[in-house]
């Protein structure tokens, strides 16, 4: 074990937000040991940006519960934490662990329960990767490097502390995250870790929750590295072991869908994960509307029976949530009623609520080389473009080139393709805001008229004219009768 100086490894306590810093001193305070270890400090020596920053302590959960008092939280039966809140941020403590005094795993050997308390020295000694397993005190100015750590992460090497086949039994979600490093940290692996990286020790996710494996798909979407990520699954046998019935190629589709996902991150805007199993589980979809189609079934039950049968099967691997099933239904759904809209529902359509889900998808497959979308993806980009008259005029065609269609029979494709219509030859209908008053608008109505008697318009009709002087006749009510007539 080697001390550093913290200055020496680029860290200082400027980096760093003021919710760990209050929770590294409150528990200092109270007598404990705490450090700051794992991603937070592997990124920071990285010039990277950590997204959160976990604590380590000696304190049990009930003790940290005890320091932090009802801003603390005790969750896990597996594995269990304390979740500490500082202002809005969420910290998470763990204690020190020790090996397992009776081992409690599954037949594969994956650990099923790990509360057992020790040491700094046996906890370095449980971490799985060495550039995750660096203490860093920041009121001490000190990094705590139990094996050579600080090596492995200049020389952008990925390593598992142990023996990396049993560190696979113990954990197999260390295969994923393996990989998840490498893409995202752009480093090799070891080669003691791709000796044992064989399709036989993939199959070890299988004893992995469903559940489990789908958090962990989720981190594969979201680390803005996805397109990196991707060929890796096909590469080590691990596509099969996330994904029911996809085959392992990646298309043109999902490929240009996991850029746009990396692209949206790196801009800071938000993505919906479930968006991507959309993308990758559309393929499915098809062949299974397609399979019930022949079978006779309406269009819109089939669709509705695909959905549910493919995300039924995908279950079998990760288990989406509920809501995000509803989602990915929903973006489905939306691609048949964007590509053939009727012109009176284009205007409430692109207001639904999942209208921006289902064109980002539309517009996907369109630049994938999809000749299914007829186009429409564009005009639908260029649709949201164009102000409220333009937009009726730009409805109007359509509706015109549909009416065409149905009375010549034409196919698709022998109609002009919508977004051809160029936003130069459409014109405002008003150039003015309709006045909202009645008075206003009468008054306006009768200048116009004056305007028209002076540049020799309709002499017949003038400010003068009875149509214009016209008023209600009120009416007698005395002689109205009430309620039920005889």
């Amino acid at each position: 074990m080697q001390t550093l100086r913290a200055s020496k490894c680029g860290l200082s306590t400027a980096q760093l937000p003021s919710s760990i810093l209050d929770v590294i001193d409150a528990l200092t305070k109270a007598g404990y040991e705490a450090y700051i270890v794992g991603g937070g400090v592997r990124d920071l020596m990285l010039g990277l940006n950590p997204k959160d920053f976990d604590a380590v302590t000696n304190a049990t959960p009930s003790q940290v519960k005890e320091v932090f008092g009802r801003r603390c939280r005790i969750i896990g039966r597996r594995f269990e934490l304390a979740h500490v809140y500082s202002g809005r941020e969420l910290i998470e403590v763990a204690t020190f662990r020790a090996p397992p005094k009776k081992a409690v795993t599954s037949a594969a050997g994956m650990i099923l329960r790990d509360n057992n308390w020790g040491t700094i020295e046996q906890d370095f000694a449980r971490r799985d990767f060495s550039i995750n397993a660096m203490y860093y005190q920041p009121r001490k100015g000190i990094v705590l490097d139990f094996c050579n750590a600080y090596e492995d992460i200049k020389a952008k090497k990925l390593s598992l502390l142990g023996d990396p086949m049993l560190r696979f039994e113990e954990d197999p979600v260390r295969m994923l995250r393996t990989l998840r490093f490498a893409a995202k940290l752009n480093f090799s692996i070891d080669q003691s870790i791709l000796d044992v990286f064989t399709p036989e020790t993939a199959q070890l996710l299988r004893d992995v929750s469903p559940h489990r494996l789908y958090d962990e798909s989720q981190k594969l979407f979201t680390m803005g590295h996805l397109n990196r990520v991707m060929p890796m699954l096909i590469e080590f046998e691990i596509w099969h072991q996330l994904f029911a019935d996809i085959q392992p190629n990646i298309t043109p589709f999902i490929e240009r869908a996991a850029k746009n996902t990396d692209q949206r991150i790196s801009i800071g805007k938000t993505i919906n994960p479930a968006f991507f199993y959309a993308v990758l589980l559309w393929k499915p979809f098809l062949e299974r509307c397609e399979f019930y189609a022949k079978k006779g079934v309406v269009a819109a039950e089939a669709r509705a029976q695909a959905g549910l049968d493919v995300l039924k099967r995908q279950a079998t691997r990760t288990v989406i949530p509920r809501f995000a099933e509803t989602f990915i239904r929903e973006v489905w759904e939306m691609q048949t009623r964007l590509l053939n809209p009727k012109p009176q529902q284009i205007e409430a359509l692109s207001g639904h609520a999942r209208f921006r889900a289902g064109f980002d998808f539309l517009l996907l497959r369109e630049k994938s080389g999809d000749q299914t979308t007829q186009g429409m993806g564009v005009w639908w980009d260029t649709y949201q473009t164009l102000s409220t008259d333009e937009k009726e005029r730009a409805i109007a065609d359509y509706n015109r080139q549909r009416a065409k269609g149905r009375r010549k029979g034409a196919t698709q494709e022998d109609i002009k393709p919508l977004h051809q219509v160029q936003q130069a030859e459409i014109e405002p209908l008003v150039n003015e805001p309709e006045p909202r008053s009645r008075r206003a608008r009468k008054a306006k109505q009768q200048a116009d008229f004056k305007a028209q008697a002076v540049n020799g318009g309709n002499d017949q009709i003038t400010a003068d004219h009875p149509i214009l002087k016209r008023k209600r006749v009120k009416r007698d009510l005395s002689t109205v009768i009430f309620g039920p007539t005889q």
